[in-house]
């Protein structure tokens, strides 16, 4: 009985951080935190857009040196990861798949929030520039062909 008592007590104390909206790392719920491989902070980033909605965690580039690395020499990504690039103020930009092994989404995200333009797809090692309709407030790169599998359009909502 002592044995089953004691079984018990370890799976309560497993699942307590879980039950108070942790993780079993002791990471609040939606909580930001660090990516293990670029060590770069990591957020919830949801796009929506006609009733649906999908969430995702990705890197964020801060500095111009995390902006200029970003994913190059990535081997692999989760589905639902990614990388944002924020811009402020928001401006004109390109971006290249210069030592990016995967092919990615390129995102161009606009000051409202909403996506204004996306080159899918785009070829690794391409250095061919991809270039943003108009000024943007962020630049978010996802897995080539994600964001059309998921039925995004341009005008979806961006948060993070």
């Amino acid at each position: 009985m002592k044995r089953i008592l004691f079984g018990l007590a370890l799976l309560l104390a497993a699942l307590a951080p879980q039950a108070q909206g942790k993780d079993p790392a002791g990471q609040a719920a939606g909580a930001d935190t660090t990516h293990p491989e670029s060590g770069l902070k990591v957020v919830a980033l949801t796009i929506s857009e006609n009733g649906k909605a999908h969430h995702f965690r990705v890197e964020v580039a801060e500095t111009d040196a995390e902006q200029e690395h970003g994913l190059m020499f990535r081997t692999k990504m989760g589905p639902d990861e990614g990388m944002i690039f924020p811009y402020a103020p928001p401006k004109r930009v390109a971006f290249w798949m210069k030592n990016t092994v995967i092919p990615l989404d390129i995102v161009f995200i606009g000051p409202d929030h909403r996506i204004s333009n996306v080159s899918a797809n785009a070829e690794p090692y391409s250095l061919d520039p991809r270039w943003s309709d108009g000024e943007v407030s962020a630049v978010l790169e996802l897995n080539g062909g994600r964001l059309a599998e998921l039925g995004f359009t341009p005008g979806a909502k961006v948060e993070w």
